[in-house]
């Protein structure tokens, strides 16, 4: 084995561990020769196959409140928000319509860096604002949205992935539906949601939803988009006529077909997981706030994932807070894993203007169905010397320079 050693895992929203259910179910169709066809092919190994990936589309379909043929399989959910953003706004384009992209700054990197692709091609973007928390009012969405007639599509995240927020997307579907003219195609990344809290894409109203396997104890390496089903969208690929036409490439079966255990599993286990993890995350909020009383909380406080915490530990950069927790054997993170693998602070508080020194002291904990209160413990119970060793190693700043 490449790595033996047990970690604590208070890292769930950068990924989750593979749930024996789900690699029992691979495994079992990795070893069966009737199941390794060509999906694309149609004599019957292709067709098994096949039905295969229709059976997980179903499944997945069903977890989320959506129509089977709207679910369109990918590479993951990056390439999810890339293929409802770029292949929605250049299609709209195309059509000679409004088709400019309002999103809020604190989005996930992947939706951010679309918006950037878009603006490369002619594509207009704009900001909605967001509190020092992070909220966001329906009404600023609206009144962005009129303020801005070449605007034709809007892409806020149901949850973010480093705050922990969770938003009213009904509310803000209903507030755009009601109080703009045109019509406009919305669109949420659910990446972080699916699994901790109930997502519905039909009862949302939406006309475009990002999902990925990996957030829910699937394999890496699948996600999806899940649309209306006749919504018009630019393939991001040429070559291929699969996903009818919209993601070619032949897909990967064993993996879809861990998205759809997974993701069966999420409709049937959601409530119980959410009673485990949501007191769980109270139970360490409470302790960091005993044993770091200077700790910032960043984030909306009511409205929460339930199993996030965005930390602020004054005088503690959140790298060197990282290294020494690894090295404890306990995983966690300093902000979004896309983001990760240098040194700077989080780059969604930097966008909610939180100062640099205290936004490069931010830790990210985030728990899963399988988080535990010893687990909780054992951070609390360390966090005191680790925070004593990273302040006694600090730098110091120079004679005449300000701390």
């Amino acid at each position: 084995m490449l790595y033996a050693s047990a970690v604590i895992d208070f890292d769930h929203n950068a990924t989750t561990p593979l749930d024996s259910r789900v690699r029992g179910g691979m495994i079992e169709l990795l070893g069966d020769p009737a199941l390794d066809g060509n999906p694309s092919s149609v004599h019957g190994r292709g067709r098994a196959a096949r039905a295969v990936v229709d059976h997980a589309r179903r499944e997945l379909a069903a977890a989320v409140g959506a129509e089977a043929l709207g679910v369109t399989f990918t590479s993951g959910g990056t390439e999810a928000d890339a293929l409802a953003l770029l292949g929605t706004c250049r299609a709209l384009r195309r059509a000679g319509k409004a088709c400019g992209l309002l999103s809020t700054v604190v989005e996930h990197p992947a939706v951010l860096g679309a918006g950037a692709r878009l603006e490369l091609e002619g594509i207009p973007r704009v900001f909605v604002a967001v509190d020092e928390r992070g909220r966001l009012a329906p009404g600023e969405v609206v009144a962005a949205l009129n303020e801005h007639p070449e605007l034709g599509v809007v892409s806020i995240a149901a949850a973010n992935h480093e705050l922990g927020n969770r938003y009213d997307i009904p509310a803000i579907v209903a507030a755009v539906r009601a109080g703009v003219e045109r019509p406009i195609v919305i669109h949420s990344d659910a990446v972080q949601a699916f699994g901790k809290i109930h997502v519905d894409f039909g009862a949302w109203d939406l006309d475009l939803m990002s999902v990925s396997s990996h957030k829910i104890h699937g394999p890496k390496g699948v996600g999806a988009l899940i649309h209306r089903q006749h919504h018009e969208l630019e393939s991001l690929w040429i070559g291929g006529s699969q996903e009818r036409g919209r993601r070619v490439g032949t897909e990967a079966v064993p993996a879809i077909h861990g998205f759809g255990v997974a993701a069966g599993l999420v409709a049937r286990e959601l409530d119980e997981r959410r009673a485990r993890f949501v007191p769980l995350r109270e139970r360490l909020l409470t302790g960091l706030r005993a044993q770091v009383p200077e700790v910032v909380i960043h984030g909306d406080p009511d409205q929460t994932l339930g199993n996030t915490i965005l930390a602020s530990i004054p005088g503690c950069v959140g790298e060197l807070m990282l290294i020494n927790l690894d090295l404890e054997g306990i995983a966690v993170s300093t902000g979004s894993a896309c983001n990760s693998g240098k040194v700077s602070g989080s780059k969604v508080l930097l966008a909610l203007g939180v100062a640099p020194e205290l936004a490069s002291t931010a830790l990210r904990l985030s728990l899963g169905k399988d988080s535990s209160a010893e687990q909780v413990d054992a951070l609390l119970d360390c966090l005191p010397r680790i925070i004593e060793r990273v302040r006694a190693h600090a730098p110091r700043p120079a004679a005449g320079e300000r701390s």
